[in-house]
């Protein structure tokens, strides 16, 4: 169906993205495209789907892939037919109906009678059955914008199916008929994808990396598998070449002190036998050549191991690497924090949520706050914040130091530079050197220290987010997290749940992401 072989893409600057891609996707295949950002997956699908053109390399495809394309807001002065990419064909189809058969019209019709009603059909099966096809996408919300993309699977009927990153911006109700559509589908399947839910349901999973394409025959659970087992005996390795290191140190040592007790009695030996001078240097000369060959051979072995250690390390995944020790929140465990009764907002003269909210939050909880697109979700946390009153009930607060980080990281300043903005946390005056030494660990090194934060990914700002609370003298009372994995990879997760299992404070999370709930140990839920 498809075949990818020494596939190459370069940037316009002649930069390498990748290259040697080899894959074979075959009828009925569901593949997972796992990576670290930047890799190039969204440009390996679009180089699939035919939308950009590998800089060598061969492809050859069965059939027409289709694309669901990860939604930014780039579709919005479309029409919903135009973005589906079936404007002309609706057209050409209504004026026929309405007389006009011509053959410019029969062509661009290409005898799709039933196009109309598979549209209606599949909007239906999305429940977006209350969209117009003449509607602009920018009316739509960023999940119904992205099921509209999932209903034109239906529409087109392709063979292939390559989607980037699905499951973004859906709700829990979407994101189950997205999992029923990849359980049941017949279609093959190439998913970008950072859900581990999702993942769970393809059968095989390939990483991009800058060595190429690695292919690991299993789904998510085996790739993950494998991935701490190369991870430990790496770290493993590391361990017994510093123990190899620590022992030819030792031997060095050890050797030369036998030489200088050796070189010292053999001197009084010669002192005594009252050896004339001339010889006596003689042989001193000729024992300090020996002590600077085995010097050398000794040396010569510490250097060769110190550079295999330092290749290993510098092969070292970038996440080991990092040292996360973030402060530890003040306020002692089970202090109520907010107190709700029957609290609701008036919208348009209506009610926002039929059934008013009952919430108490305590010093040290776990808590998810859950609901569909449209529920109040990001309401109900302006109202924890203190940012909104309620019209309706009563809500006690204890003042308390919070910090809300969405999923566009909006903490960060885009104007600033990545010290600065660690330099703007700084509320310990920390010295210059050790602010850096904080950026180092998060994996932000000397040529990243005066790049713009506009510049950094979402991976990148949620690493500086964290970097910066580990500079601010005092970790806050209450974190709240607001649809926090939906732009990172799984790289990004795993750094952002380990940072978050260290916090001892509270935590309060807007998520559809049912793994990583269960990752940070939520205990508690607000159902919307």
């Amino acid at each position: 169906m498809l075949t990818l072989q020494d596939v190459v893409y370069a940037h316009p600057n002649q930069d390498i993205l990748f290259d040697g891609l080899s894959l074979i996707v075959n009828k009925h295949d569901k593949i997972a495209l796992v990576g670290n950002n930047g890799t190039g997956k969204s440009t390996l699908l679009q180089i699939l789907a035919g939308r950009l053109s590998p800089t060598g390399g061969h492809i050859q495809v069965q059939g027409e892939p289709y694309l669901v394309p990860q939604v930014f807001g780039q579709f919005n002065q479309y029409s919903v037919a135009a973005a589906l990419g079936i404007a002309q064909k609706l057209e050409a189809l209504q004026q026929i109906l309405a007389g006009e058969a011509t053959e410019e019209n029969l062509n661009l019709l290409d005898n799709d009678w039933t196009l109309e009603e598979r549209c209606q059909m599949a909007l239906a099966r999305w429940e977006l059955s209350d969209i117009d096809l003449s509607q602009k996408m920018e009316t739509l919300s960023g999940g119904q914008k992205t099921k509209v993309f999932l209903a034109g699977i239906e529409v087109h009927r392709p063979e292939l199916v390559l989607l980037d990153e699905p499951s973004n911006h859906l709700d829990a109700k979407s994101r189950n008929l997205l999992y029923e559509y990849i359980q049941s589908t017949k279609n093959a399947l190439v998913v970008v994808s950072h859900d581990r839910a999702l993942l769970k349901l393809l059968h095989t999973v390939c990483e991009l990396n800058r060595h190429g394409l690695t292919v690991y025959g299993g789904h998510y659970d085996f790739y993950a598998e494998q991935k701490d087992l190369a991870s430990n005996a790496f770290a493993q390795d590391v361990k017994n070449k510093e123990k190899a290191l620590r022992k030819a140190k030792e031997i060095e040592r050890e050797a030369l002190e036998r030489q200088q007790k050796l070189d010292a009695r053999g001197k009084k030996k010669q002192e005594k036998a009252g050896m004339p001078t001339i010889v006596m240097n003689g042989l001193r000369n000729s024992a300090e050549r020996s002590t600077a060959q085995m010097k050398g051979i000794h040396a010569e072995k510490v250097g060769a191991i110190r550079q295999e250690l330092q290749q290993l390390r510098q092969s070292q995944p970038q996440t080991d690497k990092m040292k996360l020790d973030l402060d530890h929140a003040g306020l002692h465990k089970g202090k109520t924090l907010l107190k709700a009764q029957s609290v609701n907002l008036n919208r348009n003269g209506q009610w926002l949520w039929n059934e008013p909210i009952n919430l108490q939050l305590n010093s040290g909880d776990r808590m998810a706050i859950k609901g569909s697109n449209g529920s109040g979700k990001t309401t109900l946390i302006r109202l924890v914040l203190g940012e909104l009153q309620p019209e309706q009930g009563t809500l006690e607060r204890t003042p308390i130091k919070a910090i809300y980080i969405d999923q566009d990281y909006s903490l960060i300043n885009n104007e600033l530079s990545v010290y600065e903005q660690a330099q703007y946390f700084n509320t310990g005056l920390l010295q210059e050197h050790e602010i850096k030494i904080r950026l180092n660990r998060f994996l932000f090194g000397k040529n990243d220290w005066d790049k713009p934060c506009l510049a950094l990914s979402g991976g990148e700002k949620m690493r500086l987010m964290l970097c910066a609370l580990t500079i601010a003298q005092q970790a806050p009372d209450l974190i709240v997290l607001d649809e926090p994995t939906n732009n990172l990879d799984l790289q990004n997760i795993a750094i952002l749940t380990t940072a978050i299992n260290e916090y001892n404070g509270t935590l309060l999370v807007v998520s559809h992401d049912e793994y990583f709930l269960e990752q940070v140990n939520v205990a508690e839920t607000v159902q919307l």
